[in-house]
């Protein structure tokens, strides 16, 4: 009878210990949320989101539809927004299998990725270098004229195998190699891994590949990796939409906008914010390897 008497009086107990714990565990959740600064973005772009399907529906669109690509888009923001790059190709294996327009679907990710990759730089603003970026724009500037000369008279299929396949064979060798860091390098070397960016922005909307590639080649921390990776993509996306429209220009073809892509962004950027707070907690090291892992399904996607 003591020991049933004991049994009861412990289980009776542990619950006040017990809601201690799970209140201490929430309580240091939501201080991580408020420190990553989620609450405060999810309070204007959740509403924002949501007044865009609205809005979507009164104009007569397919509501679910355009539902799924918001989610779409919301997704691969958040897997990009981890390491900032690859939300073309993460988004571009989803939306192409929901919209049958493949130019709508360019026109819907060059939108969002750019709303994504200015918010990115915003908030890592304080440890950009734009000086030192100089080389890389230099090189990517020029690489853009070949890559839209590419796009437009080259065959597709045939670059973005060869890209997607050598991104695939490099990310899984970077997961099972030692690391290797490049120690020494010139302003040429920046500049040509500028020039293959800008190529590969240029014909295949994916700028950020080898500029990644050569920041995990330097030992960098995350937050310096960013700091080139980021504003370099948004300014060759910008640059890259302008070459587009004046090459379709002059070749006749027109420029067409659809505004309505405007109301994808609210979903993008709050995928943007997930994958910000996410970054905030990773290591330099799981940095790395989550990088290379979106190395490995960005080939893929381009390959298969």
């Amino acid at each position: 009878m003591d020991a049933s008497r004991s049994n009861i009086a412990k289980y009776c107990a542990t619950p006040e210990p017990l809601c201690r714990r799970v209140g201490a565990r929430l309580g240091g959740l939501i201080g991580l949320v408020r420190k990553s600064g989620l609450s405060s973005s999810m309070t204007i772009w959740v509403p924002a989101a949501l007044g865009s399907l609205v809005w979507v529906m009164l104009s007569g669109h397919d509501s679910g539809q355009s539902a799924l690509v918001m989610a779409a888009i919301a997704l691969a923001s958040a897997i990009s927004g981890i390491v900032g790059f690859a939300f073309s190709a993460i988004g571009g294996a989803i939306l192409f299998h929901l919209q049958d327009d493949p130019i709508k679907v360019v026109q819907i990710m060059i939108t969002c990725s750019i709303a994504n990759q200015g918010a990115m730089v915003w908030a890592g603003r304080h440890d950009i270098d734009w000086t030192g970026l100089r080389f890389y724009f230099g090189g990517g500037m020029a690489g853009l004229v070949l890559g839209v000369w590419i796009l437009i008279h080259v065959d597709r299929s045939l670059y973005t195998h060869l890209f997607g396949g050598f991104l695939l064979i490099y990310g899984l060798y970077m997961l099972l190699r030692p690391a290797v860091v490049i120690r020494h390098h010139s302003g040429g070397a920046e500049f040509f891994v500028g020039l293959l960016g800008g190529i590969t922005g240029g014909a295949a909307g994916f700028p950020g590949a080898f500029v990644t590639i050569w920041c995990g080649l330097k030992g960098w921390d995350k937050s310096r990796q960013r700091a080139v990776v980021q504003p370099f993509i948004l300014v060759m996306q910008i640059t890259a939409l302008l070459v587009i429209s004046f090459a379709c220009q002059k070749a006749g073809r027109g420029i067409g906008f659809d505004t309505a892509n405007l109301l994808f962004i609210p979903a993008s950027l709050i995928g943007t914010q997930v994958g910000l707070a996410v970054y905030r907690t990773l290591t330099d090291r799981q940095f790395a390897g989550v990088a290379n892992m979106l190395l490995i399904f960005s080939g893929a996607s381009f390959v298969f």
